[in-house]
C-alpha cells in the first residue's frame, strides 16, 4: 500500500494519500485540536491484491491527551487508550498503534480517532494537567514491512527533515511601528545522534550572531506558529523582532541562496572526544551569515557553536594574483531583464550569453554564498547596438543586502568593440556578501546591456574546512556541560529511490524513469479517486 501521510504543523497540511474529515475539531498554527467527544476521520485507499499482514499506526501528539479510541474500518484498535503522561503542555512524543492485516480491505478504508474524554473523567484530566483534549501534529499509517517509509517520503525522516520559514517584523527601540523584515529560514536536525528521543524536542529559545556583528535572540511560541525577541544592528542601534510561521523549506533544505551546513560532530568526555553523531544547520535571515548561534529545547539542554566563516578579507589587488571568483555567486537579480528572448541576469555569470534591459538606468545585484573581498571586477560589452553600453555606474557592497557601501563609480566609460572586457580595479577589498551595480546612464540608447559581469578577488586564500569547522559546548538539563565541536562533511546527494535499486550515474534514465512513474501514479490516483466516489 502507499504509505498514508498527515502532517497538520505545516500550513496547509501535508497530505499524502489520504482524506481528512473532522467533526468537534479546531484547526491551530501547528496542530489540530480534537475536542471531547470529537473525531477525526482519515479516508485512505489500499490497492486491489495488496498483501498486508499487519501496518503501523504512529501518531505525533502535542502535550497531555485524553484518552482516544482508534478504529479502522469500525474495528477496534485501542479503547478508551490512555496516551502515557508527557512532561509538560509542550512536549511532542510519539505513539504507535499495530494494525492487523484483516483489519483493511481494498479501496477505500477509514482510520477514526475519537476523543473519549466524559465528563466523568474530568477530574482525572486535572490531575494528569490535562484539558480534556487531543492536540494532533502528525500522523502515519504504513505496512509493517515498510514502516518509515512515510516518514522518508515526506521529509520527517532524520536525513531529510525540512526547515522553518518565518516571516519578520522588526521595531526599533523608540519606534510606534513594526516594519517588515526579511525572512527567517532556520532548520536543526541533530536526530542522527546517541540519544535520538532527546534531540527530537523542538527548539524554544534561539540566538545568533552574523559576521558582521549583528546579533539577535528569541523565543517561540509553544506550538512553534512564531517567536518575538529582540535585536542589536552593527551599528549599534536595539529593537524587537518578532515572526510568523509561514512553512517549511523544500525537504533539500536550500531555497534563496541558502545552503543547509552538514557536520559530523564530537562531545569531550572526560578530556576524550568521542563520536556524537551528524548536525544539519540552517540559519538565514536575509544579512550576513552567522558565525555563532545558541540554542536551547523544552528539556532545559543547550547547546552553543562558534563557527569557522569563510569570508575573505582581501588586500590591494597584486597584478599577476587575481582569481576569478563569479562562479561563488549563487544569485542574481536585475531591475528588468528581456525574458522573452531568454535575456535574463543570470546569463551575466554564464559564458556565450547576454542580459538586457528595457531601462536606460537598471540595477543589478549580486549575491555570493559567504561574504567575499572583491578586489577587481569586469563588464564586456554585447553582440550588438554600441549605444546600449553602460555608460556611467556604480559598484556597492553590502553585508545584509540592506545597507549598501560604495566601493567604486566610473563616468564616461565606453567599450570600442563588441565583446570587449573592461576590468576595474578596487582601491581596498572588503568582504560583503552582496554587490550591486546601479547603472545611471548608457550610450543612449532606450535599452541596457551586457554579455557578462565577473568578480576577482586579491589572491588570498578563504578559510577551508579543516580539522574542525565548529567548536562549543552541550549541556543537558541538571548535568555538566561538555566539549562539542564538529567538522564539516558534504551534503548526501539526491538520486533515484534508494528502495528501487536504480544506478544512480545513469541520470538520463533515472529522469524518463520518475517522469513514466510519475504519470502511472497520476492515473491510478484518479481511478481510486473514481472508484472511491462512485454511489
Amino acid at each position: 500500500m502507499d504509505p498514508v501521510f498527515v502532517d497538520f504543523a505545516t500550513r496547509p497540511a501535508e497530505l499524502s494519500n489520504a482524506v481528512v474529515r473532522q467533526h468537534r475539531c479546531v484547526v491551530a498554527p501547528s496542530y489540530v485540536v480534537v475536542a471531547s467527544g470529537g473525531h477525526l476521520d482519515v479516508d485512505f485507499m489500499v490497492p486491489d491484491g495488496a498483501e498486508i499482514t499487519e501496518a503501523v499506526l504512529r501518531m505525533s501528539v502535542l502535550g497531555v491527551a485524553a484518552p482516544i479510541d482508534v478504529t479502522v474500518n469500525g474495528e477496534p484498535l485501542a479503547k478508551n487508550f490512555l496516551l502515557p503522561g508527557a512532561e509538560g503542555p509542550d512536549t511532542v512524543r510519539e505513539y504507535v498503534l499495530t494494525v492487523p492485516g484483516t483489519a483493511l480491505r481494498p479501496g477505500a478504508n477509514v482510520l477514526a480517532i475519537h476523543n473519549a474524554d466524559a465528563e466523568a473523567e474530568a477530574d482525572a484530566d486535572a490531575e494528569r494537567g490535562g484539558d480534556g483534549v487531543l492536540r494532533l501534529r502528525t500522523l502515519m499509517v504504513d505496512s509493517a514491512e515498510h514502516d518509515g517509509r512515510a516518514r522518508r517520503g515526506s521529509g520527517h525522516d532524520t536525513g531529510e527533515r525540512s526547515g522553518w520559514v518565518f516571516t519578520t517584523e522588526r521595531r526599533r527601540l523608540g519606534g510606534a511601528a513594526w516594519q517588515p523584515a526579511a525572512e527567517l529560514r532556520f532548520l536543526l536536525d541533530r536526530s542522527e545522534t546517541h540519544d535520538v528521543a532527546g534531540e527530537r524536542e523542538p527548539v524554544t529559545r534561539l540566538a545568533w550572531r552574523g559576521t558582521t556583528g549583528t546579533e539577535s535572540s528569541v523565543a517561540f511560541y509553544s506550538d512553534l506558529s512564531g517567536f518575538h525577541g529582540h535585536f542589536r544592528d552593527a551599528d549599534g542601534s536595539l529593537g524587537e523582532l518578532r515572526g510568523t510561521l509561514t512553512g517549511r523549506m523544500p525537504h533539500t533544505g536550500a531555497a534563496a541562496g541558502t545552503t543547509v551546513r552538514h557536520f559530523t560532530t564530537e562531545e569531550a568526555h572526560d578530556g576524550v572526544w568521542s563520536p556524537a553523531g551528524r548536525l544539519r544547520l540552517l540559519l538565514d535571515d536575509g544579512g550576513a551569515p552567522v558565525e555563532r548561534v545558541t540554542w536551547s529545547d523544552r528539556h532545559g539542554a543547550a547547546t552553543s557553536l562558534s563557527l569557522l566563516t569563510a569570508a575573505v578579507v582581501g588586500q590591494a589587488p597584486v597584478s599577476g594574483e587575481r582569481r576569478d571568483i563569479t562562479d561563488l555567486v549563487s544569485q542574481v537579480w536585475a531591475s528588468e531583464e528581456f525574458a522573452e528572448f531568454g535575456e535574463v541576469a543570470k546569463n551575466l555569470v554564464k559564458p556565450h550569453s547576454k542580459w538586457l534591459a528595457h531601462e536606460q538606468d537598471p540595477e543589478l545585484s549580486f549575491t555570493f554564498d559567504l561574504p567575499v573581498a572583491v578586489s577587481a571586477y569586469s563588464l564586456t560589452s554585447a553582440n550588438d547596438a554600441p549605444d546600449r553600453d553602460p555608460a556611467v555606474w556604480v559598484l556597492e557592497g553590502s553585508a545584509d543586502g540592506r545597507d549598501w557601501t560604495r566601493l567604486d563609480s566610473r563616468e564616461g566609460e565606453s567599450f570600442h568593440g563588441r565583446y570587449q572586457t573592461k576590468e576595474f580595479a578596487l582601491a581596498r577589498a572588503e568582504a560583503h556578501r552582496h554587490y550591486r551595480l546601479r547603472i545611471t546612464a548608457n550610450r543612449g540608447a532606450d535599452e541596457t546591456q551586457l554579455n557578462a559581469v565577473r568578480f576577482f578577488d586579491g589572491g588570498a586564500e578563504s578559510a577551508a574546512p579543516g580539522d574542525c569547522d565548529f567548536v562549543g559546548y552541550r549541556q543537558d538539563a541538571g548535568a555538566e556541560p561538555v566539549g562539542y565541536r564538529g567538522t564539516r562533511i558534504p551534503a548526501p546527494v539526491s538520486g533515484a529511490d534508494k528502495e528501487s535499486g536504480a544506478d544512480t550515474g545513469e541520470l538520463l534514465a533515472v529522469d524518463f524513469s520518475d517522469t513514466a512513474r510519475n504519470l502511472q501514479d497520476a492515473a491510478r490516483l484518479l481511478e481510486q479517486l473514481t472508484r472511491y466516489l462512485r454511489p
